[in-house]
């Protein structure tokens, strides 16, 4: 049973979810300013704040491994104040930009990257920019397909933050995240979540 003042946070994230959405595709051009208000309660309606992604890989093991079901957070809109150091983020490929990633941000702008290797010079991370990584401790470097290969992403290219991952039907459970990630995301799961459909999708 979800509790009143959870449904009234979850009403407000959800707001805030269908203007952003709506004046980013207004900013962009894909809708008209008439059109806006529109776009804004459609969204508001109709539209969810989270959606399955099925993982592929091992990159990101023991925390998600490569046969789970996520849930993942819809982040229209990107920056600091929406996304925190410790997060797992769904990001675009840099290397193929159809693809999606799923990886821990551990920086973002302005933080100082220094390298365990003395011949790499440190650097600090420009406005925008972020660095995620993976986390399973039994790959190498090149092959686990992040910042230590590809270098900073654009804070744009994150499109949502995982919060649950069914590995099985007994085997689920929330993703841990930044504190303040967590607790954006609380009344998002308690409405949102169905554990049922995410193991009929694991399935399938």
């Amino acid at each position: 049973m979800v509790s009143l003042s959870t449904w009234f946070r979850y009403i407000a994230h959800k707001l805030e979810y269908s203007f952003s959405l709506s004046w980013k595709n207004y900013k962009g051009g894909q809708i008209t300013d008439r059109e806006v208000r529109d776009v804004v309660w459609k969204n508001f309606f109709q539209g969810k704040l989270t959606y399955l992604h099925w993982n592929k890989g091992e990159e990101m093991a023991p925390t998600i491994d490569g046969k789970a079901v996520t849930l993942v957070r819809k982040l229209p809109v990107v920056d600091p104040t929406r996304v925190f150091v410790g997060d797992v983020v769904v990001v675009k490929d840099p290397e193929k930009p159809d693809n999606y990633l799923l990886r821990r941000l551990t920086a973002v702008e302005g933080y100082e990257m220094v390298s365990t290797d003395e011949k790499d010079e440190a650097f600090v991370l420009e406005k925008d920019q972020c660095w995620v990584v993976a986390e399973n401790e039994k790959l190498k470097a090149k092959e686990a397909k992040d910042s230590r290969t590809f270098g900073p992403v654009q804070m744009t290219d994150i499109v949502g933050r995982v919060i649950y991952c069914l590995r099985s039907a007994v085997d689920h459970g929330r993703v841990q995240n930044s504190y303040f990630g967590m607790r954006k995301d609380t009344p998002v799961l308690e409405v949102e979540l169905d554990v049922d459909e995410m193991a009929k999708s694991h399935k399938a």
